[in-house]
């Protein structure tokens, strides 16, 4: 492990001392020399197509000497994800594997479920995750401005069924405390809202985010706030992660985790569970495990259905119901999330 202290350092610090080139990454885990620079050509079009951006503090995570390390494989530009583009197509893997633009009612705003609306606040993320499905996502035709607002509004008011609001990205706690203050003002302000949920994976990767200013927002807001932080791996999580969530979870705040199914990663039922006790520990409750979106440049962490449902079963039986996330399924054009068949 790589030892940096980071417990002086603010936020907005750590998010602008980002590493952004591969081979400062490769070096600082002394894998300049691995098996990975033979497809060298290859990793740097996936760089291009999607830049590397992750946090120090999380590299700090990752195990040096090691390419199979299970936090490096899910931020490193593989050359895995040009291969055989034209087989991820007809695989069925595409630029907007969930149809969000058809969705995309109003700049900034998906409208899939009836109750609630998804709100891209910003483009921006702490970390670029490989897998993500918004990987393609053409943020800069989509982020809301203030002229926006009243649209956004009047839209609400004309469906009275939408009760929540659901700030993500992008990743909302990317943004400065002031711009979501905000956003959460304005919305409370619809006395039909009644729930504002943040997902985000800025908790895991730089805990400091959750601090006293952002505390005092989320506890002074009329509206039940939940946060669904976004964790795949137990070695993700740190006693700075557990601070956040004690302190999340001192002002009432639903704490949530979602995670992704990731070939390599976390295709195991051990590892899951050792992730389900390691977020109880820190007073987070395991919510959804999803199967891969199939987003191009992806197709190599996919595992199947049939993988997905043995592992599904081994976690039945061994953790409490409590511990245990829902597997699901996000398709387009579904009005929700469809649980797979564990059987």
């Amino acid at each position: 492990m790589i030892n940096y202290l980071y417990q002086e350092k603010n936020w907005q610090s750590q998010l602008n001392d980002l590493i952004s080139d591969p081979d400062e990454l490769l070096a600082l885990l002394n894998l300049s020399a691995s098996e990975l620079k033979s497809q060298q050509l290859l990793s740097q079009h996936a760089h291009q197509q999607f830049k590397l951006r992750v946090p120090r503090q999380f590299v700090t995570k990752m195990q040096t000497g090691n390419a199979y390390d299970p936090l490096f494989l899910q931020v490193f530009p593989h050359h895995l994800e040009m291969q055989d583009m034209d087989k991820q197509i007809k695989a069925g893997f595409s630029a907007d594997p969930l149809g969000e633009l058809e969705a995309n009612t109003l700049p900034g705003m998906l409208h899939k479920y009836q109750s609630r609306i998804l709100m891209t606040i910003t483009g921006a993320c702490a970390i670029h995750c490989r897998y993500c499905f918004r990987r393609h996502f053409p943020y800069q035709e989509n982020l809301p401005k203030s002229k926006d607002w009243q649209a956004i509004a009047q839209y609400i008011l004309d469906h009275p069924k939408i009760n929540e609001i659901i700030l993500s990205g992008g990743d909302p706690l990317s943004v400065s405390n002031e711009k979501l203050a905000l956003w959460i003002n304005r919305f409370e302000e619809l006395p039909q809202i009644k729930t504002i949920r943040l997902h985000t994976r800025l908790p895991v990767v730089i805990p400091q985010r959750i601090d006293e200013d952002l505390i005092k927002i989320l506890s002074t807001t009329r509206c039940k706030i939940i946060m669904v932080v976004h964790s795949n791996h137990g070695n993700e999580l740190d006693a700075n992660f557990d601070v956040a969530m004690r302190k999340l979870s001192e002002i009432n705040v639903i704490l949530f985790n979602q995670s992704v199914l990731l070939k390599g990663i976390n295709d195991n039922f051990q590892t899951l569970t050792q992730l389900s006790y390691r977020l109880f520990d820190a007073r987070v409750l395991p919510y959804y495990l999803h199967v891969l979106d199939k987003v191009q440049g992806a197709s190599h962490f996919l595992i199947t259905d049939a993988e997905a449902q043995t592992i599904y079963q081994a976690l039945l039986k061994e953790l409490s119901g409590y511990l245990v996330p829902k597997l699901v399924r996000e398709s387009s054009g579904e009005l929700h999330k469809t649980p797979l068949n564990i059987f």
